[in-house]
């Protein structure tokens, strides 16, 4: 039997193109906007079932054996403390599935000279996210958190109860397009409270129960 040998040229091109390369920038991953939330609104589970809805995305898309942190903050209610979203994300840098470096450092996240935008606040899939203008608008994007990223210290909700609430409450959001209206229109993390904790009100206010993913 004679054996069956590629040219040397066509066996090198088939490895080129089906070898992985450890160094793409999908497995250099380590900030990404979700492209679908739990579905339930602002119910995501608390903070452990954000996380875990990061990391499941995450591991959908390719990107395995990091830890993933929601950038949510949590009130003082109900026996639990007050957390910082900017207290549990890491020290970053932290690059999109493009590799684009979004921001060096938490300082750098909350200053002027981060990255993020619509260009750059990719999905885990590398995709972006409607924006003003697109149909339908998606970009509110829930933190519960202030400009600094720091929850907010007045007593009305901010967090849709500790994100377990899908009616009453409501949510501080950003925009991930840096544009919009709302006290703060151009911030990516703080620029209106949500109608609402329910599927329907955060479409109302052109969300979707999106949120940022932080490999910490």
């Amino acid at each position: 039997m004679l054996a069956f040998r590629l040219p040397l040229t066509l066996a090198t091109a088939f490895l080129t193109t089906t070898a992985p390369t450890a160094s793409s920038p999908q497995q250099d991953l380590s900030f990404f906007l979700t492209s679908a939330g739990p579905g339930n609104g602002a119910a995501l589970g608390g903070l452990e079932g954000a996380d875990k809805h990061c990391t499941t995305l995450a591991e959908a898309a390719g990107v395995r054996g990091k830890t993933w942190h929601a950038y949510l903050s949590q009130q003082a209610l109900d026996g639990k403390s007050a957390v910082n979203a900017r207290d549990r994300i890491g020290k970053g840098p932290w690059k999109n599935a493009k590799g684009v470096v979004v921001a060096a450092s938490v300082d750098d996240l909350h200053s002027d000279n981060n990255k993020l935008s619509k260009e750059n606040s990719l999905t885990e899939k590398g995709m972006p996210v409607n924006g003003r203008g697109d149909t339908p608008n998606t970009h509110d994007i829930l933190t519960g958190s202030r400009l600094d990223g720091r929850v907010s210290t007045d007593t009305g909700d901010s967090t849709c109860k500790n994100w377990t609430s899908s009616g009453d409450g409501a949510a501080l959001a950003g925009h991930h397009d840096r544009q919009g209206g709302g006290v703060n229109p151009t911030s990516w993390n703080f620029a209106h409270p949500s109608r609402g904790c329910s599927q329907d009100n955060l479409k109302a206010s052109g969300g979707a129960g999106l949120f940022y993913c932080f490999a910490v």
